[in-house]
């Protein structure tokens, strides 16, 4: 084995070990509804879950509304339509339902931690997010020492 071919080897065993430690992050599924809900609110969900899963999300919006129609107070439910609806593309709606979910279930970690949730930022509508334009706006420029009192 030359030179070339053991340095072509330990750059692809490095890239292969770089590669295996990064964090995958797992694909968004609908949550089953908490135990002592309506029966048909379970059974939309059932429904909606599997027209999600198969890419129906059409569909599988108008089940999630369904269930929610059933069982408003169920963040689960709230937290199914968000997702059809940010696969549909409506993600102002899809906020919506995420906060929802959010406020509903304070407990749940896969509501609260989900990546689905993370691109909206704080789940409370009264924390304003900052930019970093915002954030550097109000300071005054400083060369050095020269200017501060």
């Amino acid at each position: 084995m030359n030179v070339n071919g053991a340095l072509v080897i330990g750059f692809l065993l490095l890239c292969l070990a770089a590669c295996s430690s990064t964090e995958k992050v797992k694909p968004r599924a609908p949550l089953a509804l908490s135990p002592g809900l309506p029966a048909a609110a379970v059974q939309h969900t059932e429904q909606g879950t599997q027209a999600y899963l198969q890419g129906r999300y059409d569909e599988a919006k108008v089940h999630f509304e369904q269930a929610v129609a059933l069982a408003p107070t169920s963040g689960e439910a709230h937290y199914n339509l968000g997702l059809a609806l940010f696969a549909l593309g409506a993600s102002e709606q899809a906020r919506e339902e995420f906060i929802q979910a959010a406020n509903l279930a304070p407990g749940n970690r896969v509501i609260w931690d989900s990546p689905a949730l993370r691109p909206f930022g704080t789940p409370d509508p009264n924390i304003k997010k900052e930019t970093k334009a915002q954030e550097f706006s109000t300071q005054k420029p400083s060369f050095g020492g020269i200017g501060r009192r």
